[in-house]
């Protein structure tokens, strides 16, 4: 299964994203206002492991399935691109941040109106690239031969995206009261995972590309479709932000941005959460059909966070060997292919 998979990926995946990513580069490039064109660039050539890792969806199904690696890739995409213009009109509060991140929404609903983004952004002229990222992602949605019994989780997490623009409030207090009254109101019967790991959750997008590739098969049972839900959506998400978090807190503590793991109560409670976090995925994805490949999937992200140089800096290297031992092996076997990848991909410190 692993050699499949990587065959897949190596001989078709990763070239495929590579002619998406230089097409909606070349449109990026073009974009009126230069601060929407920064924040379109930045974040393609910044974070481009979140693209190939959203395509890495791709080896659930059967065959090669176009559609779905370009709906993969526009939608990650999309979303890397909302988090960094929002972050820059951050001043505006979170009425501009819901308003961008309805894009989200909108582009996994085909039937709903398009918004006007940029209503209460400081630039408004994108040439038209974000209309085109939501479009794109609606056409190709309405290709999936499942999309439909996918797709009232699919919106309820796009919505639940929307706690993206809550991470970017300026104000401490604000931002940690705005997160509490968001659990609140999404869980009012509470959850066994912290409210800040829910809200972590919802602020990672592998849940919904899960639910992608759940669409993507021609007659999926909709019990599968649930049973892939609920452990993407909260324990894989919830252990891909605070990776994320762990190999960014030093940089967070220097730019006074919001780090998650900052959550929790010492440096020693996080790294045992995260390591639970980590070890409860994959034990959710363990049964599931093809529990190989979804095993394959959380072991991949593992590895990709684990990979970044600043997670072996001195500071966190300690941290970070914990978390690695509670990964299993593959992650450490991955480990050395996706250092290589960041190398390939000039991804080191981003």
């Amino acid at each position: 299964m692993l050699g499949e998979a990587t065959g897949r990926e190596l001989a078709w995946v990763l070239p495929a994203v590579a002619r998406e990513v230089r097409a909606w580069r070349s449109l990026a490039a073009a974009i009126p206002d230069r601060p929407i064109r920064q924040d379109a660039l930045s974040s393609l050539a910044n974070k481009r492991g979140h693209t190939d890792g959203a395509a890495l969806f791709c080896i659930f199904t059967r065959s090669r399935e176009p559609a779905l690696l370009r709906l993969l890739v526009a939608y990650e995409i999309m979303w890397d691109f909302l988090d960094s213009v929002n972050e820059r009109g951050a001043a505006r509060g979170l009425t501009n941040g819901k308003q961008l991140h309805l894009a989200l929404v909108d582009g996994l609903d085909p039937d709903r109106p398009a918004s006007d983004y940029y209503r209460h952004h400081p630039w408004h002229d994108d040439g038209g690239y974000l209309n085109t990222l939501v479009q794109t992602c609606r056409e190709t949605c309405a290709l999936l031969p499942s999309y439909e019994i996918a797709r009232p989780l699919l919106i309820q997490e796009a919505w639940r995206a929307q706690v993206l623009a809550i991470n970017h409030e300026l104000d401490p207090h604000r931002r940690e009261k705005a997160l509490r009254e968001w659990v609140h109101r999404e869980w009012p019967n509470g959850h066994q995972a912290r409210w800040y790991e829910l809200t972590g959750a919802a602020s990672a997008s592998l849940t919904i590309h899960a639910l992608l590739a759940q669409a993507a098969e021609p007659q999926v049972d909709p019990s599968m479709v649930t049973s892939v839900y609920r452990a993407y959506g909260p324990w894989i998400s919830a252990a891909t932000t605070m990776l994320d978090s762990h190999v960014d807190q030093l940089e967070d503590a220097v730019n006074g941005d919001h780090s998650y793991v900052a959550h929790y109560p010492t440096a020693d409670i996080a790294t045992q959460r995260i390591s639970a976090l980590v070890s409860r995925s994959m034990q959710e994805v363990s049964s599931l059909p093809d529990s190989e490949r979804h095993i394959l999937i959380v072991a991949c992200m593992t590895a990709m966070y684990l990979s970044k140089n600043s997670a072996w800096t001195t500071v966190l290297r300690y941290r970070t060997r914990q978390i690695l031992a509670s990964a299993g092996p593959l992650v450490s076997l991955l480990l050395p292919v996706l250092r290589l990848w960041r190398i390939t991909y000039l991804q080191g410190s981003t």
